[in-house]
C-alpha cells in the first residue's frame, strides 16, 4: 500500500514538472513576436521587451531627463535627437530688416536627427521648447533666413539630418538654457526629452 501511494506521489510531482516548464517557455515564445521596429508600439512595452537588445551605446531613451547638450535620445521607433549647440546669432538678413533684439539673445539651436526606424519619419512633427535655467524666462521662438534649416519635410530610414530653430531670450535670464524636444504622436506616453547646455558666442 506505501510502495502504491509513493508510486502515486511520484507521478503527480512528474506531471506538475512537465506543466511548470510549460509554463515557463510560453512568456519567452510571446516575447519573440514584439516588433521593436513598430511604431505603434508602446514605449512601457519597448522598455520591457526591446531595451535590453538595443545595446548599452544606442541611446535608447531610457533617459529623458538630465541630458547635456551633445547627448542623444531615441523614441521607440528608432529616431534619435540630439541637440548639438545653441549659439549666438549675428548673422543677420538687413534685406529682410532682420536685426537684434534690445536687451535679449539671439540664438540658434542646432539639432542632429539620425531615423534608425523602418518608416519616414515626419519632421514637422518636432517642436522645440527653450527655457532659462538659471532664474527662469521662456525663449520666443522666431526664424532667420540666412543658414535657416527648419524642421519641416520627412526623413527617410537611414538618413541623418542636421536641423535648426532660432530663438530670442531676454539677457536678464542669463545663457544656460533647457531645451525641450517635444513631439506630436498618436501616442501619448511618448518622452519629451530635456536637454542642458549654455549659449556661446
Amino acid at each position: 500500500m506505501a510502495a502504491l501511494l509513493l508510486a502515486t506521489l511520484t507521478a503527480c510531482g512528474g506531471g506538475d514538472s512537465g506543466s511548470s516548464s510549460a509554463k515557463t517557455k510560453a512568456p519567452a515564445g510571446k516575447t519573440k513576436k514584439v516588433d521593436c521596429t513598430s511604431q505603434t508600439l508602446d514605449q512601457a512595452e519597448w522598455m520591457k521587451h526591446c531595451a535590453d537588445e538595443a545595446g548599452p551605446d544606442s541611446d535608447t531613451g531610457a533617459k529623458s531627463t538630465g541630458l547635456k547638450f551633445g547627448e542623444s535620445y531615441k523614441w521607440p521607433d528608432g529616431l534619435k535627437v540630439t541637440v548639438a549647440d545653441a549659439k549666438v546669432f549675428t548673422d543677420f538678413n538687413k534685406d529682410l530688416l532682420e536685426s537684434p533684439e534690445p536687451g535679449s539673445t539671439d540664438f540658434r539651436v542646432t539639432l542632429k536627427l539620425e531615423n534608425g526606424g523602418k518608416e519616414p519619419v515626419a519632421l514637422d512633427d518636432l517642436s522645440l521648447i527653450v527655457e532659462g535655467a538659471t532664474n527662469g524666462g521662456a525663449a520666443a521662438f522666431t526664424m532667420y533666413e540666412n543658414g535657416s534649416q527648419p524642421l519641416e519635410g520627412r526623413l527617410a530610414p537611414g538618413v541623418v539630418a542636421t536641423k535648426n530653430a532660432d530663438h530670442v531670450l531676454e539677457t536678464k535670464y542669463g545663457k544656460k538654457i533647457v531645451v525641450t524636444v517635444q513631439r506630436n504622436s498618436e501616442n501619448f506616453d511618448l518622452d519629451f526629452p530635456e536637454f542642458t547646455g549654455e549659449i556661446t558666442d
